[in-house]
Order: C-alpha cells, then structure tokens, then sequence
C-alpha cells in the first residue's frame, strides 16, 4: 500500500480541528449569510445533543438530506459527533426511492426539506422505526403534520455540555450512502470514519486545497467528500443552488472562488454560450466572459464523462484548467483525479489520488494488464468502503482489490482512461472490444449523425460488431452503397477484432436520461434476435 498519511480521528473532529485552528474563518457562506468554523461547530453540537438527547443510544442510523445549504454540514457533523450513523438521502429522489433507502438502512430519525418531509410523512405506516422527521428549511415553524421544525427540535434538547476525551475506532460506521442503482436495485454502501477521513485528506491533496482556498459548490445536493475535504484544508465553502452556469461564474468572481466544483452537463452548456463557442469578435476583441473569476485555478467536475472539446475550450477561454475525476460510492468516492498543475492528459481521469492503487485486469481470467491494455478496472485503498448493508464486508480479491465495474486502460504516464462500463464491453476471440472506441471512429465520418455498437451474439467468435447508424442524410440515394462505404472505411482504421460485421440504420440511438447509449436494452433484443435467426 502506497505510503500516504492521514489523521485518525473521527469525521467531525475535522470540524472541531478547523474551529480550534481559526475560529473565526468563514466555513461556509450562502446566499442568505455565512458561519465561521467556531459557529458551525457549535451548531453541530446542537444537532448531536438533540440525537443523544432522543435516541438515548449510539449507532442509531440518522437520514440526512443533501440539500446545498448551511444546515447540511451542522446536521452532518453533528449526527457523526452523537455517535450515530449518517444516512445519506437525496433530496431529488422520490417516494419509493426514499422508502427504499429508509427501509434498508433502518433510519430512526431524518432531518430533511418540507418536500421530502412531506414524502416520509405519507410513508409513516411503512416505517415503524422512523421517529421523528425534523424538517430543516421552516423557518416559519409550519411544517407537515407530524413533523417537527428544526427550531423546534433543537431547543427541545439540553444545552450541550463539555465532552470529554473518548475512545475512537476509526473503523466504526459514519456513514450510509446508496449508489445510484443504474446498474440495478440501489445499495447501501457502508462508509467509515477511516474511509471518510482518508478520502478528504486524499481530496485535499489531489485538489490542491489549503486553508487559503475558497471552494464554489456548483452541484444539484451537497456531497461529504466536497464538505469534508474543505473541512480539513480549512478552506472556505461557497454555495450556489443556482443550475445556471453564468451564474456560478458571477458568483465565483465576487466570492473570491479559486476551485469551482460543477457538473459535466453544466459545462457543456458554458462551453454551448456563444460568449465561449465563437471566440474573439471580428473586431479581434473576445466576446465579453461572463463573470470571469479573477482568483478562480481550476474548474473540476465528476459523475460522468467530461467531454475533451469542451475541457479545451472552456481552459482556453478562462484561463484556467478544467478537470475530470473519477471514483465510487464504494471508495468514499475519489480515487482518480486529473491535476491543477496542469501534469495531465486530455481524455483522462488521471492518475491515483495519494495512497491509492489502481490496475487493469481481463475480465474473465484475472490476470493484470500492461499499459495501455483494456480490462477491469481494480482500485484499493484506505477509502475502501466496510460492505454493502446487509453483507459482512467488501466483495475483493484475496489481495484486497475492488473491481469497479468499469473499463478502462492505464497509460504510460500511469493516468486512467475509462472507456466503457464492463457489462458494455464484449469479446471477439478473447480479444476484448470497447464499443466506446469504435463509435469515436464512426464520429469523424461526416456521413453519420450518430451510432451505437453492440456485441451481437456468435456461437464462433464469442461477439461481433453490430453497429446501428443515424444517417446525416436518410433520404441520400444508394444506401446500401453508402452503408457500405462508412463500414469499409470504419474498418479500415479498427483492428480485427473490432470491425464492424454487422449494420443497421437506426431512426435515433436509444440513450438514458444522462445522454449515454441505452446499451443494455440492445443488447436484450439482439440476443433476442440472435437466437431466432439460429433456431432457423
């Protein structure tokens, strides 16, 4: 294991170091005010005397929503600070999501908005061990029936008192965090202060984040690895609900932002404004940008893929670098991360955070990979999540390597490029194909709007290519010519075990709401048509 070191101690003890440290620092401020690390703290021990004052007990497990507002941290703090387990809940999620997850991790107490106080209300008769429902953003104390406002809640509990010195295992469960499901029913993922420690220290480092720093928070819910990594470095948290990128670039010029934390999507539409997209004017003068940070090093996004042209542009056009990382909900999550040095390829997530491992494996024997060979992608390291709920501990090797799931490659600079979920990838005489690769040939073919590739079932070879093309021009004469002619020229710049053997024209290609291909649905019907043309 790679030698990196990082503070045992527990996850709100991160707080209480930075409010020790510099009191009166900002720690977060949002658009209706501020709190210093000294108030934040404070808050937070208000929100654990309230728990230890109703719950009685430790390793209770605590919803939380993640809702962007000042009340998250304190509420997230202070639930850890109890000795409780926080459960994570997103705010976006509707009423069988939310069940789902209440269910499984056993919540006793939630501290959420009206919205979602409202969704767990009605769900009371289908959660007998859910006790309270404290609602976070009443400030006029009206709330749904049987809920109870914050205010309320927390000055129903005695003043919190000195605490003194406690034993602490850093292998005790902080946290409950469910992925996203797309890949099936969602899992609660068992996170611990080890994990969550370690990761905001890795955080910290990989993102360059020191007390001087001032983070802008551009996302949709408010995530514990941008709080805790923060937290640690002592830095300042900016939040902005607002979905509009310009907006986040204001704000990030009058808060002083140096990193500023958003959404691949959210780019895309910055890249998209035509103050970006066009460049300087005629005049030779540049189109004016929007609310250019002055002390702004780095834009970093996560959660999906970060288009390489709108990284380009966007780093040219502000001046700075725009970043891709990459993890789990299993790995707390950060594992992978493209540096604000401006060490770092284009089209990858980069290299290892500190004290991480990460190799490429074939899927189907094992056995690891060289550079620039595709395979599983295995990672290992201190954020290594405990286990799913319900299982005693992490699916890994005998080594303690966790398979993601995912494809990918490692390049001879040790950088990580993803290229496709594993279930995506398929085999042709054991060589494995990326379908992601052979649709980037099929992109530079002006004649083809868009594609998808597919492994279609073969007795023989294990998979072949199958291709669905959207035409740029459906009503062009000869399209049997044409079809032809984009295949033999894909063909010529694919290896053997890439090319396309079999193609069709499709209307749109199927994607999810995220814009990626809805592969698994193709593939359900093509093994369906496979399978009937071999009982022929």
């Amino acid at each position: 294991m790679p030698n990196f070191r990082y503070p045992e101690q527990p996850v709100d003890g991160l707080l209480r170091r930075a409010a020790l440290r510099d009191p009166a620092a900002c720690a977060v401020r949002t658009p209706h005010g501020m709190r210093t690390f000294a108030e934040l703290d404070a808050r937070a021990d208000r929100y654990a005397a309230y728990l230890e004052h109703t719950l009685g007990r430790r390793g209770a497990r605590v919803g939380i929503a993640g809702t962007l507002d000042e009340e998250f941290p304190a509420a997230w703090y202070g639930i850890l600070r109890s000795g409780n387990t926080a459960v994570l809940l997103n705010p976006l999620v509707r009423s069988a999501g939310l069940r789902h997850m209440c269910e499984d991790a056993r919540v006793e107490t939630a501290f959420v908005p009206t919205a979602t106080a409202e969704l767990l209300v009605k769900a009371a008769d289908r959660l007998p061990l859910l006790r309270a429902v404290v609602v976070t953003d009443a400030p006029d104390g009206i709330v749904p029936a049987d809920a109870v406002p914050l205010c309320v809640a927390l000055d129903s509990a005695p003043r919190p008192a000195p605490r003194a010195a406690e034993a602490f295992d850093p292998d005790t469960e902080a946290c409950v965090q469910f992925t996203t499901g797309t890949t099936g029913r969602p899992k609660g993922v068992r996170l611990t202060h080890r994990n969550l420690v370690a990761n905001a220290a890795q955080t910290a480092a990989a993102h360059h984040l020191d007390a001087g720093a001032v983070t802008l928070n551009n996302l949709p819910v408010y995530f514990p690895m941008h709080l805790n990594s923060a937290v640690y470095a002592g830095a300042c948290q900016v939040l902005c609900p607002c979905p509009r990128p310009t907006a986040a670039l204001e704000l990030a010029d009058r808060a002083g932002a140096t990193h500023l934390y958003t959404l691949p999507a959210r780019l895309h539409q910055l890249a998209a404004d035509v103050r970006f997209a066009e460049g300087p004017r005629g005049d030779g003068l540049p189109h004016p940008v929007p609310g250019r940070p002055g002390r702004l090093t780095v834009v970093l996004s996560g959660g999906s893929a970060l288009a390489p042209a709108d990284a380009l542009l966007l780093a040219e056009r502000l001046g700075v670098p725009v970043l891709q990382g990459y993890g789990l909900v299993e790995l707390s999550p950060l594992t992978h991360s493209q540096r604000p040095d401006g060490r770092t390829g284009t089209g990858t997530v980069g290299a290892p955070v500190p004290g991480t491992e990460c190799r490429v494996v074939h899927p189907e024997t094992g056995a690891p990979l060289g550079p620039g060979e595709t395979g599983q992608v295995q990672v290992r390291g201190p954020q290594l999540m405990a286990g799913y709920l319900g299982e005693s501990g992490p699916p890994v090797d005998a080594d303690g390597w966790f398979s993601t799931g995912d494809a990918g490659r490692i390049g001879p600079d040790g950088e990580l490029h993803l290229t496709d979920r594993l279930d995506d990838v398929y085999s042709y005489d054991s060589e494995l194909v990326s379908p992601t690769a052979v649709e980037a040939v099929l992109a530079a073919d002006a004649r083809v709007e868009d594609c998808v590739a597919v492994g279609w079932p073969d007795p023989v070879h294990g998979a072949l290519t199958w291709l669905g093309i959207v035409l740029a021009d459906p009503a062009a004469p000869g399209l049997l010519d044409v079809l032809d002619s984009i295949v033999e020229t894909a063909n010529e710049q694919l290896a053997p075990h890439e090319r396309i053997r079999r193609v069709e024209v499709l209307d749109a290609v199927p994607r999810t709401p995220a814009g990626k291909p809805e592969r698994r649905s193709l593939r359900r019907a093509l093994r369906l048509r496979a399978a009937a043309e071999a009982a022929v």
